[in-house]
């Protein structure tokens, strides 16, 4: 579906300096922050420490705790090119609006669940799709629009919102369904959700074309003197969804990337019940998701660093590489008992994990473009 910028209308219209006013594109960063902190964190943050203490009061496996997730998983993939081709037309704003208190409403009635349907439906479908209306692929589709010399910066500043749900999300999750119950911390959650998140997707926009301003902060000067070729190519050399179904690239960046979604899917719901599996207090377990998640955090303005200046595919291979030898070195120190080697292995496996979430963005727009890359994606 061709979307052409739309010219701005008003004041916004009248020059794409704005002296004096900050652009807006910063924003942006901000409210990519704490959406996506609140998305990531309601979803994959919030289910390790809901596993135990749910599958032993309705009497369900682990197995059955998790099919949420995995259709969730599905059910979003499938969902994903609807939105992302809606995003492209209309804009992050009204979707994340909705998303916000989709999220919320089914947070809310995961505190009242007793069967098991009820829980995958919720969990699953509901809360998969409502959390991925505030989550990486609206956001990062439209940070993409927004930045294209400062993407990776850009695009990892806002992505640090994923890495700060493990240091702000599950321990507190912990402490609150162990003082509250689980049934109460989800409506907890729920409130806290709406309140936080609600006021942030009011922020967005689609694309500064639709403001009349240019990506990255660039004034018209710097467009009349040719500072700004690199946006104008990048959106001139945009490919259609169509055109990018008959790309190889598109599949390849889809089984690596996903992949990696897969990996950091399966460490966050995993990781609490493995670590007490070993022997370990859950407080220990909720630990280890926290080491991983501040060098997460913390790396992730580095990488968008080098992104920008270097080619990404080599560093995407890094990152990768990283996270290999990190889930090694878990593995082995867990089962030989030595905590001191399963901190090491959490730290190096943040480390790995803040580059990957830039490093997926800036690949697939800078193979595809940013023109349609809410329908490619």
């Amino acid at each position: 579906m061709a979307v052409e910028p739309r010219p701005g209308t008003g004041a916004d219209a009248e020059t794409g300096d704005h002296k004096g006013r900050p652009y807006h594109g910063y924003w942006l960063i901000v409210a990519g922050f704490v959406t996506q902190f609140v998305a990531v964190g309601v979803t994959n943050y919030a289910a390790g420490p809901f596993l135990t203490p749910m599958t032993e009061d309705l009497g369900w496996t682990r197995a059955e705790f998790t099919i949420p997730r995995s259709l969730g998983g599905a059910f979003v993939a499938l969902t994903g090119f609807l939105i992302g081709a809606w995003v492209d037309r209309l804009g992050a704003r009204p979707f994340m609006t909705t998303g916000i208190v989709v999220t919320a409403a089914s947070l809310w009635l995961l505190g009242s669940i007793d069967a098991l349907w009820s829980w995958i439906v919720l969990n699953g479908v509901i809360l998969s799709v409502g959390a991925a209306m505030l989550g990486n692929l609206v956001v990062n589709v439209t940070m993409a629009k927004w930045f294209v010399e400062l993407r990776g910066r850009a695009v990892a500043l806002a992505a640090m919102g994923v890495s700060f749900a493990g240091i702000g999300v599950t321990p507190v999750l912990v402490w609150a369904i162990d003082a509250w119950g689980w049934r109460t911390a989800w409506e907890a959650l729920a409130v806290a959700s709406l309140c936080l998140g609600l006021p942030f997707t009011l922020l967005m926009r689609r694309a500064p074309e639709d403001h009349g301003l240019h990506p990255d902060g660039r004034t018209d000067a710097d467009v009349a003197a040719g500072r700004a070729a690199r946006a104008a190519a990048d959106y001139s050399g945009s490919m259609t969804r169509r055109e990018a179904l008959r790309s190889a690239t598109f599949y390849l960046l889809i089984v690596a990337f996903g992949l990696f979604v897969i990996n950091i899917g399966v460490m966050l719901l995993q990781t609490v019940p493995y670590m007490t599996d070993a022997g370990y207090d859950r407080a220990t377990g909720a630990m280890m998701i926290v080491v991983a998640s501040i060098p997460a955090m913390l790396a992730k303005p580095i990488w968008g660093h080098f992104i920008d200046r270097l080619e990404p595919k080599p560093l995407a291979a890094a990152g990768s590489a990283m996270t290999g030898v990190a889930m090694c070195v878990i593995v082995l120190s867990v089962s030989s008992g030595s905590l001191a080697g399963a901190y090491v292995g959490f730290f190096l496996l943040g480390v790995g994990w803040g580059g990957m979430i830039p490093l997926q963005e800036v690949i697939w727009a800078s193979f595809f473009g940013r023109r349609y890359l809410g329908a490619v994606r």
